[in-house]
């Protein structure tokens, strides 16, 4: 694959065999982003390989973490709620709010939203949107505190940083943890979370190592292997 000036320029200061410490990692994906002169505040994504087999349905790896200093991205939210739980979420930050109209509006092609929250009494509507919400991941979950009679706590845990992750065929598991313009000390803290997620999330069945390998990048940047020692507990 063939890479611009900027990224062969960043991609000499990275060592792709050496495994960096959590906040070395974050210092030179940071440091990179500058050097390249970047015009837009780039995300810092994390990437875990994780030893699951993700055909084995007792190896699924799936959950939602709340970043402590967010995702510095806004979150668009649409709510499945009528009466008091509608007025609720609106009061919270709910973009969107409606029943059977908003089903209609997704239907006709409606798609400006980055998360959906239903109360359980609204299944029956949402149900009804599976193909179109299924494929981009957006179908309710009780597991996941999108099927809740709480929507309003829903919608301020949505606003304020909290990310669904969920493992890949191949056993991957990324999100976007925060921006390069974050402080260091900050995409540490989200750092932290994420990984923490992931170890708490592991599945009973797994009898060998369970996380294999972290990889830190900004967007457009080359990646950075992360030491599992300087990650504590998460890395066993």
């Amino acid at each position: 694959m063939a890479h611009g000036k900027k990224f062969r320029k960043v991609i000499a200061n990275v060592n792709r065999k050496q495994a960096y410490a959590l906040d070395e990692a974050i210092k030179l994906i940071k440091a990179n982003s500058s050097q390249a002169q970047r015009k837009f505040d780039e995300t810092i994504e994390i990437a875990m390989n994780l030893g699951v087999d993700t055909k084995l349905s007792d190896q699924a790896v799936r959950g939602m973490v709340q970043l402590p200093h967010g995702t510095g991205k806004s979150i668009r939210v649409a709510v499945f709620a009528k009466g008091e739980k509608a007025d609720a979420a609106q009061k919270a930050g709910a973009d969107i709010v409606g029943a059977d109209d908003l089903a209609e509006k997704i239907m006709a092609g409606f798609q400006d939203f980055d998360r959906v929250i239903a109360s359980p009494d609204m299944m029956g509507v949402v149900g009804k949107l599976g193909k179109i919400l299924g494929p981009r991941g957006l179908m309710p979950n009780p597991k996941l505190g999108t099927v809740t009679p709480n929507v309003a706590e829903a919608v301020k845990s949505a606003k304020a940083g909290s990310i669904e992750f969920r493992a890949e065929k191949a056993g991957i598991v990324h999100a976007g943890i925060g921006k390069v313009s974050f402080s260091e000390s900050a995409i540490v803290d989200n750092a932290r979370a994420f990984i923490s997620a992931i170890a708490k999330a592991r599945p009973t069945g797994i009898k060998g190592t369970y996380i294999n390998r972290v990889t830190l990048s900004s967007t457009m940047g080359p990646g950075v292997k992360v030491d599992l020692a300087t990650i504590g507990e998460a890395a066993h």
